[in-house]
């Protein structure tokens, strides 16, 4: 391959991020490919601190008490010091990465905080920022797992087994929950995402259902200049 190659696989909480990435890594690995998957924020990293501050409510109890700007550069930050210390190498070299989560999860959760008329202007900061001022690499490809809101809830609270307090701030937080879910349809829509729709009938498809059509859409991405 000429260059490396960046797959994004993003969603809303409880949407299957984390299996469809560690699926579609594998898939890819068994043919043939050089792949590695890796995953925003890193907790297990230093430079992931202030997301951490943020999502636990240090700077507030709300995810509005900060706002979309300030926001951004903490998970950006983070993105910047895995790029510099860990996978910048290994993209450069011509390897795939599979990102669970990327800049586009700050495309949909700070859109959220702001009116809808200035999303774009927000969108082209964000995207100035990352890939411009800061050099990292823009994906070639984004899939969007798009998942009924109703069933999303009843995945979260399983996952806590009902302790509402393990919950981050994004996830307490019902009404921003929504305006993230609007946020993401927009960005799927104008910039050019590729929307996989993970529930039926009020349910949640197979993981091997989902993960067939993740890896046909991304398929494409893969091909050289």
């Amino acid at each position: 391959m000429s260059r490396g190659r960046l797959i994004v696989v993003e969603g809303l909480d409880g949407s299957g991020k984390a299996t469809q990435s560690k699926l579609l890594a594998e898939k890819l690995q068994q043919q043939g490919y050089a792949v590695r998957q890796i995953t925003f924020p890193n907790y297990q990293s230093e430079s992931s601190a202030p997301v951490r501050m943020y999502l636990r409510g240090d700077f507030g109890q709300k995810p509005d008490d900060v706002n979309a700007y300030a926001a951004s550069t903490f998970y950006a930050v983070d993105r910047y010091a895995g790029y510099k210390a860990d996978w910048g190498q290994f993209y450069h070299n011509g390897g795939i990465l599979i990102a669970d989560r990327y800049t586009t999860s700050n495309a949909v959760h700070q859109c959220s905080k702001l009116p809808v008329e200035q999303w774009q202007q927000y969108i082209d900061w964000l995207y100035e920022l990352e890939f411009g001022k800061m050099g990292l690499p823009s994906p070639d490809g984004v899939v969007y797992l798009s998942v009924d809101p109703a069933v999303s809830q009843k995945l979260m609270t399983g996952r806590y087994k009902g302790d509402e307090s393990k919950k981050d701030v994004h996830e307490k937080d019902l009404e921003y929950l929504a305006r993230s879910r609007r946020a993401a349809g927009w960005c799927a829509q104008h910039l050019g995402w590729q929307t996989v729709e993970c529930t039926a009938a009020g349910k949640m498809r197979s993981i091997e259902d989902i993960h067939a059509e993740v890896l046909q859409r991304c398929l494409p991405m893969l091909k050289t200049d």
